[in-house]
Parts: C-alpha cells; sequence; structure tokens
C-alpha cells in the first residue's frame, strides 16, 4: 500500500512580507522634499528680510530707526510716515514724483517696443549687405560699461540744450539703443516658422503687414517681457535722473527719495522709508500682473516649424 505525500504550502516569511522598497521608496521622496522646501523657506525669510524690515520700519518712529532699538516690530505703531511722505518735500508734491516717474517708465516702455521689435523685424527676416557685421556690433556694445559714455554723452546734450529735460533719459528708447531688448525679440522671431513669411507675401503682403499682422500677435511672450524689464528699470533709474535733471519739480521718485536726507540738518528716515514702500507698489503691481510670461518670453521659445 502506497501512500501519496501531500504538498505543502510554504510558511511565508512574515519579515519578508512587511518589507515593502516602494513604500520606503517614498518615504525617502518625502523625507527629501521636506527638507528641501523647509531649507527654501529659511532662505526665503533671509532674502526678505530686508523688505520686511522696510515695511515694518516705515510704521516707527525716527528716534527707533537706527537707534540702539533692533526689533523688527515697535510698540508706536503710526501712519504718521506715509502721511509726511504724501505731503511732499521741497514745495512739491508726492503725487508730482509718482507722475513724473510714471511719464518716464511708460515714455521708456513705449519707446522700447517700438524701436526694439522694428529693429528685431530687420536682423531677423529682412536680408540685407552688412546685416550680420551690424547685428554682431549691436551686440558687442552689451560689453560697454555706461560709466564709459556718460560724460560724453552729457557733453553732446549739453551743446543741444537739452539738460534738464526727459528727452536724454527718453531718446535712447526710442533709437533702440538698448541691445538687450533688440537681441531678445531677434531670438523669439528666429524661431518663428519662416513659413508664415513666404505665405504672406503669395498673398500680396509687405514687410510692414508681416511686421504688424504676423509678427506682433506672436511675439506677446517676448514684448510683455520686455515691458515689464523696461518699466522697472526706468522706474529704479536713479543715476539717469540724477545727471540730467536740476529742477525739484521734474524729479522721478528715486531723486525725491534724496531729499529726505540731508546731511546738514535733521533727516526724515521714516519719511523716506514710507515713501520707497509707495514706490515699490506699482512695480510689484506690473510684475504680479505679468510675471507668468517672464519665462516664456526670456527662454524665446516661439512657434516650431
Amino acid at each position: 500500500m502506497t501512500t501519496t505525500a501531500t504538498p505543502t504550502r510554504p510558511v511565508p516569511d512574515i519579515e519578508q512580507a512587511d518589507y515593502n522598497p516602494k513604500s520606503e521608496s517614498v518615504a525617502a521622496k518625502r523625507t527629501k522634499s521636506g527638507i528641501f522646501h523647509a531649507v527654501t523657506l529659511a532662505l526665503t525669510c533671509v532674502v526678505l528680510y530686508p523688505a520686511l524690515w522696510m515695511v515694518a520700519s516705515a510704521f516707527k518712529p525716527n528716534s527707533e530707526i537706527g537707534g540702539a532699538n533692533t526689533s523688527l516690530w515697535s510698540n508706536n505703531f503710526s501712519f504718521d510716515n506715509f502721511l509726511t511722505a504724501m505731503d511732499g518735500i521741497g514745495g512739491v508734491s508726492t503725487l508730482t514724483f509718482f507722475t513724473n516717474s510714471l511719464v518716464l517708465a511708460l515714455g521708456a516702455v513705449i519707446g522700447t517696443i517700438l524701436s526694439a521689435s522694428v529693429s528685431a523685424y530687420a536682423f531677423a527676416r529682412i536680408k540685407f549687405p552688412g546685416r550680420s557685421i551690424l547685428f554682431g556690433m549691436m551686440i558687442a556694445t552689451l560689453l560697454l560699461p555706461f560709466h564709459v559714455v556718460i560724460i560724453p554723452q552729457y557733453i553732446v546734450f549739453q551743446q543741444l540744450g537739452l539738460v534738464d529735460t526727459y528727452v536724454p533719459l527718453l531718446i535712447g528708447k526710442f533709437l533702440a539703443a538698448d541691445a538687450f531688448f533688440v537681441f531678445l525679440m531677434v531670438q523669439f522671431m528666429r524661431n518663428l516658422p519662416a513659413e508664415l513669411d513666404e505665405a504672406a507675401r503669395i498673398d500680396g503682403a509687405g514687410h510692414v503687414r508681416i511686421f504688424t499682422a504676423i509678427m506682433l500677435p506672436l511675439m506677446k511672450p517676448a514684448l510683455i517681457s520686455t515691458s515689464i524689464f523696461s518699466f522697472i528699470w526706468s522706474w529704479n533709474d536713479f543715476l539717469g535722473p540724477l545727471l540730467y535733471l536740476n529742477t525739484p519739480e521734474k524729479y522721478p521718485l528715486p531723486l525725491a527719495l534724496r531729499l529726505f536726507v540731508d546731511q546738514t540738518q535733521s533727516s526724515d528716515y521714516g519719511a523716506m522709508i514710507a515713501m520707497s514702500v509707495l514706490a515699490l507698489l506699482p512695480v510689484l503691481i506690473f510684475f504680479l500682473v505679468f510675471q507668468r510670461y517672464i519665462v516664456e518670453g526670456v527662454s524665446t521659445q516661439g512657434l516650431k516649424g
């Protein structure tokens, strides 16, 4: 009589069954992500601390700014600095300073967009003798420090009687003097399909029609990025107005802030900081509204043919 052995089922290894490499990998990723976000948050706090100090100091009295009291917040919370800043200084209202800065910033944006886009279209889409040489010379101006041309430019504008006007601050914007923006738009246009131009020419369109009806709508990211940078640079410009403007009624905000600091008399640092906070608001709003176009415009990734 033979007996048939009954097959036995293997006993599962409990320790081996509980081990899950996938769950361990997920836990490790979560730990790394938490550490990364914690470090990023700490660095962000360090970077933003000066801005936070400026906003907090705008509500402090002058006696607590730059004195022995180093605390961030003050018990003497007050809006007096903002009221003083809004009253203006030197007989000129703060609204005048804001208006001057706005005129310069908007003029710079309009001039830069018009001149840089037209120049970029010529370099990117029109073949003419010496195009490569002229484009290389334009790029080479990026290596030329601004301080090298300060004295020659000032002499030229003085001889033309344009000192103490906005012309020296804006004329370069309308003449495509900012090579960076021209280069930005050239690179963007070169990524646009050439078939668009050919199809437009078949329909009888010239360069003006191609530029206005085809190129400008497709260049929206580059145009908005140019507007953002041009607005911020012009709004914060201090050296240019300091050189060419002599009348306080024509001062923009950067020069107006200097009027609150007088080394011969008492300086109103509280009002200066309060006006600095107010001066940041237009730039901040302008940036937040259009910031989503910055990466797309700077990366110059247009349509691929």
